[in-house]
């Protein structure tokens, strides 16, 4: 099975990637044949920030879940705006 091949199930989350010289937090946007889209996440401002085009032979390393992740993912939710209800 083809990296590309299994990381298509895991569009559109958030996972921590290594590729070529650079590493980042980020959301699996769309994953190709030839190419990933991967949206960086800045943990200083809490926000997605550059949306990026990756070669797949370039991809070294994928993280899908863990300690960090989640982290991530409570830090950017508590930044999201909530709905107010009146009672």
């Amino acid at each position: 099975m083809k990296l590309t091949d299994k990381l298509k199930t895991f569009e559109r989350q958030v996972v921590f990637m290594r590729w070529g010289g650079n590493e980042s937090y980020g959301r699996l946007n769309y994953v190709g044949i030839d190419f990933v889209e991967f949206e960086v996440f800045d943990a200083d401002e809490l926000e997605f920030t550059d949306k990026i085009l990756i070669n797949s032979q370039l991809i070294l390393e994928v993280v899908i879940n863990g300690a960090d992740i989640s982290r991530i993912l409570a830090e950017y939710s508590g930044t999201l705006p909530s709905e107010e209800r009146n009672i």
